[in-house]
């Protein structure tokens, strides 16, 4: 798996990305915090519980406002497994599916260990945060997925029937790999998303979420984003119904006004592929991000996904100063999400100044271990 060569990035340029990263990972946590204390809730137990309105505001989950869910969880080990894959790219080793397999089978061991285990000297920082070792609800797919050191490839994937939108969830990263053909994105996508989900709908929506990243972070809107996906994943067996689902969330906005229905009726029954085309129109008929957001939970399907999946595509249009902020305050995690998101912009940016033939950083090999 190859990749173009990177951007030219001016001062203005990386700074302009690094909002973009920041706020594709603070807009899907933030989702995802609104969503899971209401996750698997009818509408008519959401209003019943919070007013007529639904969620407007975050709500106790987990036993704190502002708590995320596994889907947060995993999305950081996404960040933390593009990373490792730059930085052992110098030894001459390059596949990032594996660099990635490695990292979820990290978050994996969050779910089994009481803690961090210094003895394990690969981990590098994130695997250390003790907050991740938390259990949210992971959905048994990603168990299963991550249960065993097999990973899961496009050929025999994981889970072949699973459709679920878990995989598309954690995939937001993949966008941000602006340097990259938007082909090779999808492709790395899929091929990490087979490795917990292995039925086409699962595999692909997680491609086409990427690729709709990708063209924000490359500064497109939404429409457009969407339109290049279509080309992108027309091709691929078993493509329909997300090209389906993204079409009729572009004939949505053209129905009248945003409503919880109409938010439900693309949503379905909740496989990854109408949770993307939520998302989507969520993204596109929003008056802000706030807005956005909660047109995304409010409703009987998935709302933790929904409210991700939304948040990443609104952080990755707008960047991080249009993410609420009251709600940024309450966000569990938000030091290790600007950490990381900082790290994943530098990596992208200055890689070569951190790890290279001209030399090292120690302290960049011990946060991510070329192990």
């Amino acid at each position: 798996m190859g990749v173009t060569a990177g951007a030219v990035w001016g001062r203005v340029e990386q700074q302009d990305f690094r909002s973009r990263v920041r706020g594709t990972l603070l807009g899907a946590a933030v989702g995802d915090a609104l969503g899971a204390p209401v996750d698997g809730l009818s509408l008519e137990e959401i209003r019943e519980a919070y007013g007529a309105e639904g969620v407007v505001d975050l709500v106790p989950g987990y036993g704190r406002r502002g708590a995320v869910s596994h889907l947060t969880q995993l999305t950081l080990f996404s960040v933390d497994g593009l990373i490792r894959a730059q930085v052992r790219r110098d030894t001459g080793a390059w596949h990032p599916p594996t660099d990635l397999h490695r990292a979820y089978l990290r978050w994996a061991a969050t779910q089994r260990d009481w803690g961090p285990d210094e003895r394990r000297k690969d981990d590098g920082w994130l695997a250390r945060e003790e907050w991740l070792y938390a259990r949210r609800d992971p959905a048994r797919s990603l168990l299963i997925g991550f249960g065993d050191e097999n990973m899961g490839t496009l050929d025999t994937p994981k889970n072949p029937g699973e459709a679920g939108a878990e995989a598309a969830a954690r995939s937001a990263p993949f966008g941000l790999l602006v340097g990259w053909e938007p082909q090779l994105v999808v492709q790395l996508a899929v091929e990490c998303a087979a490795q917990t989900h292995g039925h086409p709908v699962g595999y692909l929506a997680a491609g086409a979420y990427a690729a709709i990243v990708h063209g924000l972070a490359r500064g497109e809107s939404l429409d457009a984003a969407v339109q290049q996906t279509l080309a992108l994943i027309a091709a691929r067996p078993g493509h329909q119904p997300v090209s389906d689902a993204l079409q009729h969330a572009l004939g949505a906005v053209r129905q009248g006004m945003p409503s919880p229905a109409r938010v439900g009726e693309l949503i379905g029954a909740g496989t990854a592929e109408g949770l993307l085309a939520g998302a989507v129109y969520c993204a596109l008929v929003s008056e802000d991000v706030r807005h956005g957001l909660c047109l995304a939970v409010n409703h009987d399907g998935p709302a933790a996904a929904a409210g991700a999946l939304t948040g990443g595509l609104l952080g990755a249009l707008h960047g991080e100063t249009a993410l609420p902020p009251a709600w940024l305050a309450e966000l569990e995690g938000r030091p290790t999400l600007l950490e990381l998101a900082d790290d994943f912009a530098m990596e992208m940016t200055q890689g070569p100044a951190l790890h290279g033939p001209a030399g090292s950083s120690p302290g960049w090999l011990a946060r991510y271990p070329r192990g």
